[in-house]
């Protein structure tokens, strides 16, 4: 079988496991957040916590519930990492410095998993276990009810209520991430990922040489990595590494799992809005964009710039011979599509083109499909957008689901939008501008300008990936990363909670002839476009500076 017909024919395998998938687990899914009902676990962590689980909350209390919940975590996290030498399965590594572990406690509980270490040299199980998969779930459960907060601001008519923050919260690790990932854990290990709680294997090579090799608990962190779309690796490669990512079959698996809570979320809000059809034109959006970004870098990585990828047919410099060139495009876009910033080969060795459609992925915000929650609240607020710009080009009143979009909403979605940008923006800005930076590169000219911007970008959209070739182990780098992930998550979400309540003190606007319908093709092309616009005028001179002038040479 070609290497083209076997990447077509993951594409069509992964649509249809998607397809099938999409409608229970979405509905299971709103299920869990419109119960009344809570289980007995639940109501005796609700007794511990002293939480009342019928007491429902404002946005500024859900918000609270958010950023301390977060906060705690950042602690936590932090001191596990700088008392490591006292904690067992330590295996003598020493203390991570205070500013890397500043950076990677905000990395993880920001649910972003950028790592500017050697996980295998530098932690321990338990800090991989007590401290890194911990966050692994429950950062991706803040993010989910995130967007059902929002989802209820649309449900809901004339309060100020959202739900109650540690309910959800609850709800979504019990009943949703922890016995998917437990599944999975086990279908990862049945394909050959390693679960071991030893430090590590002696091996013989071939010339007589002694060698050990890494282990690890992979198979648990992996599951929860992808389900969660968090992506930090509990070895340095990442999904490259054999013990994380094995073969075809694991591969399809961990893209299936990046892929399936964010598709899934906008079945979830179709039926919570009453109308299955507004899902699907998100969803559709996503998955439009998707596939023409796989088109678009399996195409360039196809047809290579200079004499060695053109011989060789291919660029394959940096992919997985296990894997190839389609298997590591789609894991690429997808990667970058949703915040989970796994990587199964080096995105530092793509083309010029398809290193760019990687950029360009985050910069949307990450919304084809998106990350565990955020995806489906940033579409909406792209959708939002769209809305409202239709409403000025007919001078009429915006509305959305029954909602008026006025100056507030308007306000508040603007700032979730325009947070990233200028992150990503001052941050490499800042970076390129200091001399210093010179040396950090892996290279020089455009490609190294595109170092930069992947870093910041994938910083401000908690996403963890890297070019690979930029070294950001200086104070600096450390330092403004970590304030780029902290305020590239958070305040879009206060954002998005203010959005919520807004709508949710609304009266119902009774839909009239004037009303633009937002549950078919017409207005899936108008959130396509306004996405795509977006990002187009924002970030075109950033973009034209390094992929694609590097396509262009």
């Amino acid at each position: 079988m070609s290497d083209t017909l076997a990447g077509i024919l993951t594409v069509v395998a992964m649509l249809v496991v998607l397809a099938i998938v999409y409608k229970p687990l979405g509905d299971y899914m709103a299920r869990i957040f419109t119960s009344d009902k809570h289980s007995g676990l639940e109501l005796a962590l609700y007794r511990i916590l002293r939480v009342d689980p019928n007491a429902e909350q404002r946005w500024s209390t859900y918000a609270a519930g958010v950023l301390g919940f977060s906060f705690v975590g950042v602690i936590l996290l932090y001191l596990l990492q700088r008392l490591q030498t006292f904690l067992p399965m330590a295996f003598g590594h020493d203390p991570v410095p205070a500013a890397v572990a500043f950076n990677t406690a905000i990395s993880f509980v920001t649910n972003t998993n950028w790592q500017s270490y050697v996980p295998e040299t530098t932690l321990g199980n338990t800090v991989q276990m007590a401290g890194l998969t911990v966050q692994n779930v429950v950062s991706a459960a803040v993010g989910i009810v995130v967007a059902i907060a929002l989802i209820r601001g649309f449900v809901r008519y004339n309060t100020d209520r959202l739900g109650n923050f540690w309910v959800d919260l609850t709800r979504c690790v019990i009943r949703l991430m922890l016995p998917i990932a437990f599944v999975f854990a086990i279908i990862l290990i049945a394909t050959g990922v390693v679960m071991s709680f030893k430090s590590g294997v002696g091996i013989t090579a071939v010339d007589g040489t002694q060698h050990t090799l890494a282990l690890a608990p992979a198979a648990s962190q992996e599951s929860i990595k992808e389900l969660g779309t968090n992506g930090g690796g509990i070895f340095n490669a990442n999904s490259a590494h054999p013990f994380e990512n094995p073969n075809g079959l694991s591969n399809f698996v961990e893209i299936f799992l990046e892929l399936v809570i964010p598709v899934a979320l906008t079945r979830t809000f179709g039926t919570m809005v009453r109308n299955t059809r507004q899902g699907t034109v998100l969803v559709a959006v996503m998955g439009a964009v998707w596939l023409v970004f796989i088109a678009l870098a399996w195409a360039s990585e196809a047809h290579p710039n200079g004499p060695a990828a053109q011989a060789a047919g291919a660029a394959l410099e940096g992919k997985e011979v296990r894997f190839g060139i389609p298997s590591s495009i789609i894991f690429g876009v997808s990667t970058t599509g949703t915040s989970t910033g796994a990587v199964n080969s080096w995105h530092d060795s793509f083309t010029g083109g398809a290193g760019g459609i990687t950029i360009l992925n985050m910069l949307l915000g990450e919304v084809a499909p998106g990350g565990t929650g955020t995806g489906l609240y940033s579409i909406l607020i792209i959708a939002i957008i769209a809305v409202f710009l239709a409403g000025l080009m007919v001078g009429r009143t915006p509305e959305y689901l029954g909602k008026k979009i006025g100056r507030v909403q308007v306000t508040a979605a603007s700032i979730s939008l325009l947070t990233m940008p200028a992150i990503v923006l001052i941050g490499a800005g800042l970076a390129i501008a200091l001399p210093s930076t010179l040396g950090a590169l892996g290279n020089d000219g455009a490609h190294g300008f595109s170092e930069v911007l992947y870093a910041y970008a994938s910083s401000a959209n908690n996403n963890g990936s890297a070019f690979g070739g930029l070294t950001v182990t200086s104070d600096f780098f450390q330092v403004t990363t970590g304030l780029a992930m902290l305020f590239g998550r958070f305040v879009p979400i206060l954002a998005v909670l203010v959005l919520a309540s807004s709508l949710a003190k609304q009266k119902r606007v009774e839909a009239s002839a004037g009303t633009l319908p937002t549950d078919g093709t017409l207005f899936g092309v108008m959130v396509g476009g306004t996405l795509i616009l977006v990002a187009a005028l924002t970030f075109f001179p950033a973009l034209a500076l390094g992929p694609i002038a590097e396509a262009l040479s």
